[in-house]
């Protein structure tokens, strides 16, 4: 991704994360707004079956107590009895008494009329019967229930059912547990009501709340209007709401610190080798004596997706400063067997040298890594050279262990950038080495009054006692060459032989140099094969 992208794709995510939470808690907000009105509305039904439940046990006990009288039915003393009964019972506005399933009396006295003992539409648990919509033609009043038990039955006004305090915005019904509705305040929606006696439940309903509650006598339904969850959503907001803003930020925040990571070096670096962005360059290595290529530095380059380059000096130290060396490497081999497979087949005197960077050496993963990739490629192993600088060398036992097994696998191992490090005869007696690589610092100084210059020629009699195979960088001048023939350096690499070249351009170069001193060397005893390096910068 570029960096204009990564700076479009920030920006939107940190308008979505920032939206997201604020909008959840909204959310929340709300749902818990609906929640906590729904359990009021069923606080108040739940108060209603209460209410219910007293009027009820009120006719009941009266009932029960005129069933148990033994005067005489529908005498003066009887009908006094009935009358007492009402008057001390706040829900009960008339009794009957029957007999033959005739009304004979009631709490006002006889009755001569023709009124036939109504028939329960609800039996309740104790036995007693409910009959709702009846309308008392002794005293010609409104439809009132009557509740019906043995010879008696009492009338009660079933707006006592539902005198419950509530909310004035409330509207409250009550019905039997089947779905008959016995009593209703007026305002309540009727489609609503007829739906909720078929089906009870809580929910919001266009712009009705409501809530049920019941139990085995009585079937208690609650409404009430939308705007009522105003002032609770504003309550519950003061709750929720802050929690998104601290959440939008925090997520806004994260969104910025990635952001930033990613734009930042490293974090492009992560992601161009994720994407497999880096491309190699090949630096021809030169057999002095005869002029021939015989392989060549695999060095790591990176252009970004706007075109500029990042220089190896800069990139290979940060991907081993922040852990991203291992992946770097793995990248390299595997361009280096995609590139180089054809002529490395083709040409078994030709070899690819892989830098090393001392995670590689210490962690022996790379030489695992070299192993899989060749598996199958037709590459030998002695066609791939490992090149390691001095650093790699600190922790001498595990540099040790991990070259020797190279070594046994066939690959050579040469000391890249030699003196420009932790130099010592110790490196070079006791690890397993093939060739050494004169760092270009040294090079520049042959012919000059460089404080370096005298040590050149001491690092290449060193190497010929070791029996060394040396390797000159940085070749650029013609007396350069003509002092490393001299003092029979048998390698270099350098500007004065080409530059770095894409894949292609090297093959090109590699087939040009065998065509015009390939007889020269023929002419030769064939040398010993030559070191080549990794992903180190360009010289």
């Amino acid at each position: 991704m570029s960096r204009l992208g990564v700076i479009i794709g920030a920006t939107l995510l940190s308008i979505l994360v920032a939206i997201v939470p604020i909008a959840a808690m909204v959310y929340a907000t709300w749902n818990s707004a609906v929640g906590l009105e729904q359990r009021r509305l069923h606080e108040i039904a739940g108060r209603a079956l209460r209410r219910a439940d007293v009027s009820y046990q009120e006719s009941l006990a009266v009932l029960k107590s005129a069933e148990a009288s033994r005067l005489p039915p529908c005498s003066a003393a009887h009908v006094r009895r009935l009358q007492t009964l009402v008057m001390t019972t706040p829900s009960v506005d008339q009794m009957g008494y029957f007999e033959a399933g005739k009304l004979r009396c009631t709490s006002w006295g006889a009755f001569e009329g023709n009124v036939a003992q109504p028939t329960p539409d609800h039996v309740t648990s104790d036995g007693a019967g409910i009959k709702v919509d009846v309308r008392p033609q002794a005293t010609e009043q409104r439809k009132v229930l009557s509740i019906l038990y043995g010879s008696y039955d009492t009338l009660v006004d079933p707006r006592r059912f539902v005198d419950v305090i509530a909310d004035p915005q409330v509207r409250l019904a009550l019905a039997s547990p089947d779905g008959r509705l016995l009593s209703k305040q007026s305002g309540i929606d009727e489609a609503l009501l007829a739906r909720l006696l078929r089906e009870p439940g809580e929910g919001l309903d266009n712009d009705t709340l409501y809530a049920t509650a019941r139990n085995n006598e009585w079937l208690a339904i609650a409404t009430g209007p939308r705007t009522a969850l105003a002032a609770t959503f504003r309550q519950q907001a003061w709750l929720f709401v802050p929690v998104g803003l601290l959440l939008a930020g925090i997520g806004t925040g994260v969104v910025i610190w990635l952001s930033r990571r990613r734009l930042s070096l490293r974090g492009e670096l992560a992601i161009a080798i994720r994407r497999r962005e880096l491309y190699l360059h090949y630096q021809p290595i030169i057999e002095l004596e005869t002029g021939i290529c015989v392989g060549a530095e695999a060095l790591v380059r990176w252009q970004r997706p706007d075109g500029t380059q990042v220089r190896p000096d800069i990139f290979v130290p940060l991907a081993e400063e922040h852990g991203l060396i291992t992946a770097l490497t793995d990248l390299v081999i595997e361009n280096v067997v995609s590139d180089m497979r054809d002529l490395l087949v083709q040409d078994r005197s030709a070899h690819i040298a892989i830098n090393l960077a001392a995670e590689d050496i210490i962690s022996g993963r790379a030489l695992k890594s070299i192993t899989q990739r060749m598996a199958g490629s037709g590459i030998l192993p002695q066609q791939i050279w490992l090149e390691a600088t001095e650093r790699g060398f600190l922790d001498a036992d595990r540099a040790r262990t991990m070259l020797a097994a190279a070594r046994r696998a066939g690959h050579s191992i040469a000391i890249d950038d030699f003196g420009v490090g932790y130099s010592s005869l110790q490196y070079l007696e006791q690890l397993p080495l093939d060739a050494l690589k004169i760092d270009k610092s040294f090079v520049d100084a042959i012919g000059t009054e460089s404080a370096t210059s005298p040590v050149t020629p001491h690092i290449i009699d060193m190497a010929r006692e070791l029996g060394l195979w040396v390797v000159a960088e940085g070749v650029e001048t013609e007396p350069q060459l003509a002092y490393l023939h001299s003092q029979q350096v048998q390698f270099g690499q350098g500007w004065l032989f080409s530059r770095p070249l894409p894949r292609d351009a090297f093959i090109a170069f590699h087939h040009q140099r065998q065509q015009r001193y390939g007889a020269a060397r023929e002419d030769m005893q064939n040398p010993r094969s030559v070191p080549i390096e990794q992903a180190g910068a360009e010289e």
